[in-house]
């Protein structure tokens, strides 16, 4: 059941038709039989090596065991930026953690995304990042499932990273807005708002190179950046004051300045626990609170979506 102040999608027929449509899996070693009666539009790359690799009717990639999600995804749109589907959807190889959608239901949100728009799923809410010297996580118990792992630590901040990367200005933003697990669907004309050679140059610094690593500091950061990268106006909370009117956006995702805020000295994932209805479990970001934990607020005006090239935006850096 959706939460009761979610908005409902309409669907629409004829706003689908002929709509191409695939489903990019990051796959170690979860069970996919979720997936079955889709097989054939799945694009799934494994990194459990031979032992663990999908069985038939599943075909898949072998890619080594680097990266996270974040390594996966960003090689597919890489490797296939000519020939991207209409819609992607973006999942891990288990999602019944984060999602209680079927998969038809998943496809169906998926093939009534916008360009520009990206679509999340419940019922884990749109979280809150805005650690952009690092993320602490002796502060988070609920996350010591990551940080007990061996981890290769990235020297550049995640503020560093998305100047340089992903925003390519010089402005700090207060917070930006993520889908815990990253996953999320997108049509094409939304990815190709950036070039081949952007994301790419992203690969490169998240996860090759001495971050080649299975588990790298860089993959949480990368969790956190896709939907401010892929629509910043919506995503990308650039001053304090920026709080939309309305705690749910058109998508029904919490509006910006609304995100989730994780809480600090718990031990327990409370938005893991979300299923079935609607718990106010996290407090709408104030100004005082994103001031208090953001750094300098640079000034500037919102420029949303893209409109420059991405050499035009590094030439005015």
């Amino acid at each position: 059941m959706d939460h009761p102040d979610r908005l409902l999608f309409v669907v629409d027929p004829t706003r689908k038709a002929g709509l191409g449509f695939e489903i990019v899996v990051g796959h170690y070693n979860e069970d996919l039989s979720w997936l079955k009666e889709k097989s054939a539009e799945c694009c799934i790359y494994s990194k459990g090596g031979p032992d663990n690799a999908p069985a038939p009717p599943f075909r898949f990639t072998s890619l080594p065991n680097i990266g996270r999600e974040g390594h996966t995804f960003l090689y597919h749109i890489v490797n296939n930026f000519d020939t991207l589907a209409d819609v992607t959807l973006f999942v891990q190889g288990r999602i019944d953690d984060h999602v209680d959608l079927t998969l038809s239901e998943m496809k169906e949100r998926a093939l009534e995304t916008s360009p520009g728009q990206v679509t999340t799923y419940p019922f884990r809410e749109l979280e809150l990042f805005d650690h952009w010297e690092g993320i602490p996580w002796e502060q988070y118990p609920c996350w010591k499932r990551w940080s007990s792992m061996e981890s290769q630590k990235m020297k550049d901040t995640p503020l560093q990273l998305f100047q340089e990367y992903v925003s390519l200005t010089e402005r700090v933003p207060v917070a930006v807005g993520f889908a815990p697990g990253a996953i999320f669907a997108v049509r094409k004309e939304t990815i190709e708002q950036h070039s081949k050679a952007f994301y790419a140059r992203l690969l490169d610094k998240m996860f090759l190179g001495e971050m080649a690593h299975v588990n790298p500091e860089t993959g949480h950061y990368m969790e956190r950046f896709w939907l401010a990268m892929f629509n910043p106006k919506e995503y990308v909370q650039w001053e304090v004051s920026d709080i939309a009117d309305s705690r749910r956006n058109p998508a029904g995702q919490l509006a910006k300045g609304h995100w989730y805020r994780t809480p600090t000295g718990s031990a327990i994932d409370l938005g893991a626990i979300r299923r079935g209805e609607e718990v106010d479990i996290g407090k709408p970001m104030s100004p005082i609170s994103a001031l208090a934990s953001s750094p300098s607020i640079r000034s500037g005006s919102d420029t949303g979506l893209s409109i420059m090239t991405d050499d035009e935006k590094l030439e005015e850096k």
